[in-house]
C-alpha cells in the first residue's frame, strides 16, 4: 500500500533538500541558506497544489462511481469517508496556514506592510521560538496533526491495510534526540527553537505536503476498495415460502417460489426477534416453539461480511397457531364489571383468529385486533356470549359460554392515605382533600368524590361546622381553620359520596383523624 504515498523523483528531491538545509541551519544562518529556504518553501507549495488537484480529481472519479446506476450501494459509504478525510485534511491545511501568517507578523510582518510579498526579517529566529516554543504552539501544532493521524486511519475498515497505512502515512509525529540544548527531546523545541523565520515556514509547508499525501494515499485506498470485486457465489437451492403456513379445508393456499445463491464458505449473521439459528455451509436454520394464538410473524436480519463491506437484508415470514377448541379468555377475571372495559380474548381451533368473533346480547363489543375485543356491560346478572366463525358457507357457532355481570367494588375514602388515624399536623395541612381509593381492582375504574362534610373538633375550643362540599376538596370555611390546626384536634369527614364509571352514587365511610 505504500504505493499510494507520492514518490514522484520531485517530491523525493524536496524531502531530500528540506533534510540537508536543516541540517545546515546547526552550522550558520546565511543569505545563501535562506534564499536555499524559500527555493524549497516555493518548491513545496506548488507540489501541495498538485497534490490537491489531483485529490480532487480522485473524489470526482468516485462521485462518478457512486451516481453510476447499480454502484451507490456499494460505493457510498467508501466515498463518504473519502469526502470526511477531504473535508479534514482541508482543515488542518489551513490551519497550518493560520499559523504561518502569525509567524510572520510575529516576525515583523511583510515589506510594506502589505499583507503579502516579502518578508522582512526572514532571519528572524525570535519568532519562532516565542510563539512556537515559549507559547507552546509547537505542542498544539503536534496535537492537531496527531488528532488527523488518527481521525484518517480511522476510515480505513480493512486492518491488514490499516497496519500498511499507519506505518507508512506520512503525517507522523517522531520526537527528535535528547541533546545539551533539548535534554527532554521536546518535539516543539527539537523542531523550531532558533529557526529562522524563512526556515519555519518551509518546515510547515512539509507538514502541509504530508497531510496532503496522507489525504492522497487515504482516499485512493478507499477507492480500491470501493472497486472490490463482489463475493462468488458457488451454490444455488430452491426456496417455496408458503405465504400463510396453516390453512382449513376448502381454502386457497399461496406461495413464493425462488431460486437462492450462496457461498458455503462464506456463513452470514443472522438475528431473529424469536427461535434459534443455527448456520451451516452458509446457511441458517430457523427453530422455534410456537406460542400465543392466531397468524405470528418472525422477523430478524441477515448480515454478510464481503471483505470489504458489509451487507445486511431483512427478513421475515408468517406462520398460524391454532388452539385445541373455541374458547373465550376473560384477560383479567370470569366477570364481567359494569361500566368498564372488559378486555377479552377469543380462538377458535382450525380457524384464523381474522375469521373468529364473538356476540354478546345485551353489550357492547369494541374489537382492538385480532380475536381481542373490549366488552362493555351496562346491567343484569349474566349474558351469553357466542363465538363464531366464517366459514365457506358462512358464519357458525363453534363455541358458548354464559359471564357473570357484577357492579364494581365500592372504593374507600382516604384523607392522606389514610381510612382513620392519626396524622402529623404539617402533613394534614398539604393536603388538599378526600380521594375515592378502588383497592385490589384489576380495571383501571376511577370514582369521582361528589361531596361530604367537614366538621372540625379544636383539643381547645368549641366544635366548627359541619362544611358542606360538593367535590373533593377541603370546603372554603374549613381551610380558614388549617393554619391554626395543632396536635390534638381532630377532623371528621362524613356522609362521604362518590360517583363510579358506571354512574351510580356510592356512600363511603367516614374518616376521623387525630392530628399529632
Amino acid at each position: 500500500m505504500s504505493s499510494n504515498i507520492p514518490k514522484e523523483p520531485r517530491q523525493l528531491m524536496i524531502n531530500l533538500m528540506y533534510l540537508v538545509l536543516t541540517a545546515m541551519l546547526a552550522l550558520n544562518v546565511s543569505n545563501e541558506i535562506l534564499h536555499a529556504f524559500k527555493v524549497l518553501n516555493v518548491g513545496i507549495t506548488k507540489s501541495n497544489v498538485s497534490l490537491d488537484a489531483k485529490n480532487n480529481e480522485t473524489l470526482l472519479e468516485f462521485q462518478a462511481n457512486e451516481d453510476m446506476e447499480g454502484h451507490r450501494d456499494r460505493v457510498k459509504p467508501f466515498n463518504d469517508r473519502a469526502k470526511e478525510v477531504h473535508e479534514e485534511a482541508a482543515k488542518v491545511y489551513k490551519y497550518l496556514d493560520d499559523w504561518k501568517e502569525r509567524i510572520i507578523k510575529q516576525s515583523g510582518g511583510y515589506l510594506g506592510g502589505g499583507t503579502s510579498g516579502e518578508i522582512k526579517n526572514e532571519e528572524n529566529i525570535d519568532a519562532s521560538t516565542y510563539l512556537l516554543v515559549e507559547k507552546k504552539g509547537g505542542d498544539e501544532i503536534k496535537q492537531r496533526l496527531s488528532e488527523f493521524r488518527d481521525f484518517v486511519l480511522q476510515r480505513i475498515t480493512n486492518e491488514s491495510v490499516k497496519t500498511i497505512l499507519t506505518r507508512d502515512l506520512p503525517v507522523k509525529i517522531d520526537n527528535p534526540p535528547k541533546t545539551e540544548d533539548n535534554p527532554a527531546g521536546d518535539w516543539s523545541t527539537g523542531t523550531f527553537y532558533h529557526v529562522p523565520t524563512l526556515g519555519v515556514l518551509a518546515l510547515i509547508s512539509k507538514m502541509q505536503n504530508d497531510v496532503r499525501s496522507s489525504e492522497s494515499a487515504v482516499i485512493n485506498e478507499l477507492f480500491k476498495e470501493a472497486e472490490a470485486k463482489p463475493i462468488k457465489f458457488d451454490a444455488i437451492t430452491a426456496l417455496a415460502i408458503p405465504q400463510t403456513s396453516y390453512a382449513l379445508v376448502g381454502q386457497q393456499v399461496k406461495a413464493q417460489i425462488m431460486v437462492a445463491a450462496y457461498n458455503k464458505s462464506v456463513s452470514p449473521t443472522i438475528s431473529a426477534s424469536s427461535g434459534s439459528i443455527k448456520i451451516a455451509d452458509g446457511v441458517g436454520s430457523w427453530t422455534g416453539t410456537a406460542t400465543g394464538v392466531g397468524l405470528q410473524t418472525v422477523r430478524g436480519t441477515l448480515s454478510l461480511n464481503l471483505g470489504d463491506r458489509n451487507i445486511s437484508q431483512p427478513w421475515s415470514f408468517q406462520y398460524m397457531v391454532g388452539s385445541a377448541g373455541a374458547s373465550l379468555q376473560l384477560d383479567k377475571m370470569n366477570v364481567f364489571y359494569i361500566g368498564v372495559p372488559n378486555p377479552i380474548t377469543v380462538t377458535a381451533a382450525g380457524y384464523s383468529l381474522e375469521d373468529v368473533s364473538v356476540n354478546i346480547p345485551g353489550a357492547t363489543l369494541t374489537k382492538t385486533g385480532n380475536g381481542k375485543y373490549n366488552v362493555f356491560v351496562t346491567g343484569g346478572r349474566e349474558v351469553d356470549a357466542s363465538i363464531l366463525a366464517k366459514t365457506a358457507d358462512g358464519m357458525k357457532n363453534v363455541g358458548a359460554m354464559k359471564v357473570r355481570v357484577k357492579r364494581i367494588p365500592d372504593p374507600q375514602a382516604r384523607l392522606g392515605g389514610k381510612l382513620s388515624g392519626s396524622m402529623q399536623s404539617n402533613i394534614f395541612r398539604a393536603q388538599l382533600g378526600v380521594a375515592a381509593v378502588l383497592e385490589n381492582f384489576d380495571f383501571d375504574a376511577k370514582f369521582t368524590i361528589t361531596g361530604y362534610d367537614f366538621s372540625y373538633q379544636p383539643k381547645r375550643g368549641d366544635y366548627q361546622g359541619p362544611f358542606h362540599t360538593n367535590d373533593a376538596y377541603f370546603p372554603d370555611e374549613a381551610k380558614r381553620f388549617m393554619p391554626h390546626m395543632k396536635p390534638g384536634d381532630r377532623i371528621y369527614i362524613d356522609n362521604v359520596r362518590a360517583k363510579g364509571p358506571d354512574g351510580t352514587t356510592r356512600a363511603l365511610n367516614p374518616i376521623t383523624i387525630l392530628l399529632n
